[in-house]
């Protein structure tokens, strides 16, 4: 009888697990395109696009410490002077409650920066609020694991 607990108890959360990296919840897969589409923008310098999917009140806190609001993080991504040549996410988990969203995940960029090339892998976590039918993101963190 343990056996077959412990048996349906993997079998329970192998299938939790598999529905978490396969989202099929339409939000889901609309903010992990979200997410995706702001790593375009960053590799292109797209201000403009970064600004329709980050919210007013937006807060940026970057692995170094520093915070950004709105106007800051868009100055920082017109910023010529950071050429990426890779911005991807891996691992991304997108937690739901109503109208609200957490994604947490892990990033892989690299470029240069003043001429100087670097490669960064780090976390995430960012906090997506949906109102009138549209998601903006309020907040992102990163950490960086490795330089």
């Amino acid at each position: 009888m343990k056996a077959v607990i412990s048996i349906c108890s993997i079998l329970l959360f192998t299938v939790v697990a598999c529905a978490q990296e396969s989202p099929s919840d339409p939000a889901m897969t609309r903010i992990i395109a979200l997410e995706n589409a702001w790593n375009q923008a960053q590799l292109h310098h797209d201000a403009e696009a970064v600004a329709a999917l980050v919210h007013p009140s937006f807060v940026y806190t970057d692995y170094d410490g520093t915070q950004m609001n709105k106007t800051q993080f868009l100055e920082d991504t017109r910023d010529r002077a950071y050429q990426a040549s890779l911005v991807a996410n891996q691992g991304v988990r997108v937690y739901l409650y109503d109208d609200v969203a957490v994604v947490a995940g892990t990033y892989h960029t690299k470029g240069t920066y003043k001429t100087k090339p670097f490669e960064h892998w780090g976390r995430f976590t960012d906090t997506w609020l949906k109102r009138d039918g549209q998601w903006s993101c309020v907040a992102s963190h990163t950490n960086l694991i490795k330089k």
